[in-house]
């Protein structure tokens, strides 16, 4: 969504509530204590009025913004210019575009939109032909501490890519091309066997064949999908079964770095949800902003701490 446009749809709060309203109801407004569907609106009081045992559940509550003291409006101003840019924003230039004094509130208010992406991108099972491999990502350590080197430095936050690629060939000419549909990007506490499993189990449908290379820690992957296949790590594979994995993790190390520069490693995986939600979402267009209020309407107070 342009500024502009913006400008014309929600030019106040109450716009905005109204519009957040009919995103709730579409997601469905469950009342939290006797788990009722069906509510009366409360227009003066911005409230629904469960039908079932008279609970009444504030238009923030049950969301990741039930305890913001923020206008709804410096939201949707703050998801629309998430929105707006391809890559990222970071916190210190969205005070800045919010005429905000304090870095903390906003800085809060994007990682629990982060989170919302996150939670939303969470309920979807990648298919088919998946591509899997691991990144590794600088996170920022006290400059005190003494760390070690290498693949396993402290100094970079393990990283596990999944990608659903499509594979394609011209009946013509036989030449073969992969289109890919949908990414995940799981930061891994450990790098075993049993963590990246875990995330597999949650990720991946157990229909879907596998690819990756022969890493010893993929060991039991065939064991909760149709097929594994390993592949020699080289060029070759680089550029062909396993390049989109490899695609996101060059540009998700690009545009990390080139915005934020240093993160620290408990905050990775909130930078990570927001490339993927827009990757996932790259053909979208103007409609990117409705899906990122949508994810905020259904999303669940959990984890807003």
């Amino acid at each position: 969504m342009k500024i502009t446009e913006f400008k014309d749809r929600f030019p106040d709060e109450h716009s905005c509530r109204i519009d957040f309203k009919l995103k709730r109801e579409k997601e469905g407004v469950i009342c939290k204590r006797c788990f009722h569907k069906e509510h009366t609106w409360l227009s003066k009081r911005y409230q629904w009025h469960c039908k079932g045992c008279g609970f009444r559940t504030t238009l923030r509550s049950g969301t990741l913004m039930h305890d913001s003291k923020l206008p709804l409006r410096t939201w949707y101003l703050c998801m629309a210019f998430m929105g707006m840019t391809k890559k990222a924003m970071s916190a210190h230039e969205m005070r800045r575009q919010l005429d905000m004094k304090r870095y903390e509130p906003v800085w809060a208010m994007m990682h629990k939109i982060r989170k919302a992406m996150g939670q939303r991108d969470k309920r979807y099972e990648l298919f088919n032909s998946v591509e899997l491999d691991e990144g590794y990502f600088p996170q920022a350590t006290p400059i005190a501490i003494k760390l070690k080197r290498g693949k396993g430095s402290q100094r970079k936050k393990n990283v596990l890519v999944m990608a659903e690629s499509t594979p394609l060939e011209n009946v013509n000419t036989g030449k073969k091309s992969s289109h890919c549909r949908f990414f995940k990007m799981k930061v891994l506490q450990t790098g075993t066997a049993d963590s990246i499993n875990q995330e597999l189990r949650e990720s991946i449908n157990e229909k879907a064949i596998v690819f990756s290379d022969k890493a010893t820690n993929y060991i039991d992957i065939a064991k909760y999908v149709e097929g594994h296949v390993k592949i020699k790590s080289d060029k070759q594979s680089t550029n062909e079964s396993l390049r989109w994995v490899h695609m996101a993790i060059s540009n998700a190390k690009r545009t990390l770095l080139g915005v934020y520069h240093k993160i620290r490693g408990v905050n990775l995986q909130c930078y990570l949800d927001e490339f993927c939600y827009k990757l996932n979402r790259r053909y979208f267009g103007d409609r990117l902003f409705d899906r990122i209020t949508i994810a905020l309407a259904s999303s669940l107070c959990i984890h807003a701490d």
